[in-house]
């Protein structure tokens, strides 16, 4: 029987011999979530918030530590601006500088939305979501392509009953004396969510922005509508919408000192000390900061690349050619 080459096989091709090598990585599988084991009762309100157990779990982030740049700070001040002053705020920039990562960081949303998805039987640890909840008072929400108006309007609906019953259980625990299991049903109280934030604005229909904005009149909530370069033209069409609009925030991506900070924690994180005197390592971070353009998304997947050819190659330095070798494997346009 004839063998077939791994999937490392070397390829006869026109690199140079000191070149690195590399090869496809090997797929990803998706593991099964486990079931919430109970510890508690249940909350009031329970109701899956999708018709099948699968899609009722939460997908999973991709693990990447989270680096608070002067960019998300100016999103958290642009956020709390339109929440403290109710109200619509726009959020635009190029896709993968980093907007819904700020925006999910804001809202604690990496921990509230497992609580809030899969609902149900109640566990001690979930005190932590109740508790980043009624910090943040916020609700992330991204519309589905092609979504109605009814999902919207239901999603949006139970996401925020959810969240305010939360904020309840929380703000009476800490009441003395109070009990730390669930009390009776009740309805919770009004006003407690102060900001809705909406991922991938450009997915609404006019009819569903126009029911944003009767709900931001009716509730009185701030709201941020976060998207692409040229939304705020898009908006301009909607002179009821737009009037209401009281902030603007253009995120943009990484540049100077702050992309030099970034690469040194991917370089940390491989174990390798970044020398700015080091003139190899100058040429790395150049051809880095040519190919990505200071774009968080770019640089997560291209270390990734990075680091994959390194334990290949059985090399300790970072260098140009290495660079080049992890960018021919991603599909990210010509560098320039």
């Amino acid at each position: 029987m004839q063998r077939t080459a791994g999937p490392c096989a070397a390829r006869s091709t026109s690199r140079s011999p000191g070149s690195p090598t590399s090869c496809p990585a090997p797929p990803l599988t998706r593991p099964r979530s486990s079931p919430r084991r109970s510890h508690g009762g249940q909350l009031p309100g329970w109701a899956p918030i999708s018709k099948t157990p699968d899609d009722r779990q939460p997908p999973k982030p991709r693990a990447a530590a989270f680096i608070a740049t002067k960019e998300h700070r100016r999103f958290q001040e642009f956020a709390c601006a339109v929440r403290r002053h109710r109200y619509i705020g726009l959020c635009y920039g190029a896709a993968g500088v980093g907007k819904t990562l700020s925006a999910r960081r804001y809202a604690r949303w990496d921990l509230a939305e497992p609580l809030l998805l899969t609902w149900g039987p109640r566990e001690d640890s979930d005190a932590k979501a109740y508790a980043a909840l009624a910090s943040a008072r916020t609700v992330f929400y991204t519309p589905t392509v092609g979504g109605t108006l009814r999902e919207l309007r239901e999603e949006l609906k139970l996401l925020t009953s959810r969240a305010d019953i939360c904020i309840d259980e929380h703000l009476r625990t800490r009441r003395p004396g109070s009990s730390s299991r669930p009390g009776p049903h009740r309805s919770s109280r009004p006003g407690h969510i102060e900001l809705l934030i909406i991922d991938e604005a450009e997915r609404l229909s006019a009819t569903a922005l126009e029911y944003l904005r009767d709900q931001f009149d009716r509730a009185g909530t701030g709201l941020v509508l976060i998207g692409m370069p040229g939304i705020e033209k898009r908006m301009a069409r909607y002179p009821q919408l737009y009037s209401r609009v009281g902030f603007a925030h253009h995120y943009r991506p990484l540049q100077g000192d702050e992309l030099s900070f970034v690469l040194t924690r991917h370089w940390r994180h491989l174990g390798l000390a970044l020398d700015n005197a080091d003139f190899t390592d100058s040429q790395a971070i150049a051809a880095i900061a040519r190919i990505t353009g200071g774009n968080f998304r770019l640089l997560h997947r291209l270390f990734v690349q990075i680091e994959r050819i390194l334990r290949i190659n059985d090399l300790t330095v970072i260098t140009s050619d290495v660079v080049e070798a992890a960018r021919s494997t991603l599909v990210i346009g010509d560098a320039t």
